[in-house]
């Protein structure tokens, strides 16, 4: 009874050992991204190297948030995920859908993206014209790198002329502290010039005003 009781304890004890091992080696649980902090590194371009360093901890909780609660942000770090492989199987059809369902509810970076995508052909068959919508609401919502491609485009052929007022007074209320890009927005806005009637540019300069 007593080897029987001191080879359990034994066992035990390596159990015991085994586990604390386990739990050193994995580290401490990784929390789930806030939504701020998530933006913030889509914004940034950083989220899929996130989920990396994470070491793929959070895969299950990001896959719930996409496809259960259809969290934008969440949907569209799953699609990137997919489209890329990114610690999960590459799936780029897949990985579209999600991103499309982000842009559908209005996340900025999800429309510009895709609309880079379909400019340069990248994942998807290169459609210039399918570009620009994805890009002019983007645009509309504040993004600048959307403004930027779309104005390139337009200067391009691409879109329509009557987007040029548009484009011409959000690259006019753009603020940015970069001086490259300040000069090729300035470089935009001259070109836009050259195709647009005064009072049109006139037109786009003013200001709304809020009282």
């Amino acid at each position: 009874m007593k080897l029987k009781a001191i080879t359990a304890s034994v066992l035990l004890a390596i159990s015991s050992s085994l586990s604390h091992a386990n739990i050193a080696a994995v580290g401490e649980p990784v929390p789930i991204y806030s939504e701020a902090e998530l933006i913030d590194w889509i914004e940034q371009g950083k989220h899929l190297e996130q989920v990396k360093a994470d070491g793929c901890q959070l895969v299950e909780d990001i896959v719930a948030r996409a496809t259960r609660i259809s969290l934008p942000s969440y949907e569209f770090l799953y699609g990137d995920m997919l489209a890329w492989g990114v610690c999960v199987p590459q799936d780029v059809e897949l990985g579209i859908y999600y991103m499309e369902n982000a842009a559908h509810q209005g996340l900025p970076t999800a429309l510009e993206q895709l609309g880079r995508y379909y400019s340069r052909g990248t994942l998807v068959q290169q459609d210039k014209e399918r570009a620009i919508p994805y890009l002019r609401e983007a645009a509309s919502m504040g993004n600048l790198r959307a403004r930027i491609q779309l104005a390139e485009l337009l200067l391009h052929d691409y879109g329509s002329p009557l987007d040029y007022e548009d484009a011409y007074r959000w690259l006019y209320n753009s603020v940015t502290a970069d001086k490259q890009t300040h000069r090729r927005i300035a470089m935009l806005r001259e070109g836009l010039e050259q195709r647009m009637p005064q009072n049109i540019v006139a037109r786009a300069k003013r200001r709304e005003t809020f009282w």
